[in-house]
């Protein structure tokens, strides 16, 4: 049986509120995530779903537990490390992005996550035809505007940079941290499908946060429904494909 990519071990994290109270957060999480595993997460507010991210990125310390990537432990490699094979998408458009450099500028950054940046010749130039073509597969304008700085762009085409400056260098983990909420509804879901194509083509591992139970049923091979700081559900395809909307509002019900 193949290694899984990254594996949650008996995780707890807890975190301490303004008034030195210290709260737990996820209470045990055990997660074997598999190269090329899509999985959408659902849950409450306060069930655990940006801190589980937090957890995975490095930028939150676990409490006790081990996440492991690869089989090699993890646990206590800091974040910036942890950009070398994990990338992110945020729910807000301002983040992801350095607003006063071009669209082309940023996804030059991103070819050099993680590495080392001497300072070098930028071959933005030679670059840009394919920087172009990627832009175009976002559905949306972006290849027009590859000269314009990013805090110029519309919230969708700055989301649909984020995107791509993610999955420019084809990351082992992907996280989309309900990475179309901000969005108007149509812009939302070009976003989605783009996605969505964007995983497969490129065999990409990724875990989708989103309130959309529509969608959490629509997309990924895997559902997985966090309660209380625990994984209350690990829905599988053929499971999944039964399942309605009104079936997973059941999970919450006390």
């Amino acid at each position: 049986m193949t290694e899984p990519i990254l594996e949650l071990k008996d995780v707890k994290t807890t975190v301490k509120t303004a008034d030195g109270q210290v709260v737990p957060i996820l209470k045990g999480i055990n997660l074997k995530i598999n190269t090329g595993d899509f999985i959408t997460i659902i849950g409450t507010n306060g069930a655990g779903k940006s801190t589980l991210f937090n957890t995975i990125a490095g930028n939150l310390r676990v409490t006790s537990g081990q996440v492991m990537h690869n089989g090699e432990d993890i646990t206590k490699l800091p974040e910036e490390k942890r950009t070398k094979f994990i990338s992110r998408v945020f729910q807000d458009p301002k983040l992801g992005t350095a607003p006063r450099m071009t669209v082309a500028e940023n996804m030059l950054l991103a070819t050099k996550r993680g590495m080392r940046r001497p300072l070098l010749l930028r071959k933005l130039k030679q670059k840009m035809p394919d920087f172009i073509e990627m832009a175009k597969t976002m559905n949306n304008g972006l290849e027009n505007r590859m000269n314009t700085f990013v805090g110029g762009l519309s919230g969708g085409q700055r989301q649909a940079l984020s995107f791509l400056m993610a999955t420019i260098t084809k990351p082992d983990i992907l996280l989309l941290d309900e990475h179309t909420a901000a969005l108007d509804p149509h812009t939302s879901q070009n976003l989605l499908t783009v996605t969505d194509q964007k995983i497969k083509q490129d065999k990409l591992t990724a875990l989708m946060i989103t309130h959309h139970m529509e969608d959490a049923l629509k997309y990924g091979n895997r559902l997985l429904v966090l309660k209380d700081g625990q994984v209350k559900a690990d829905i599988r395809q053929d499971q999944k494909q039964k399942l309605h909307v009104a079936d997973l509002y059941d999970f919450f019900e006390d």
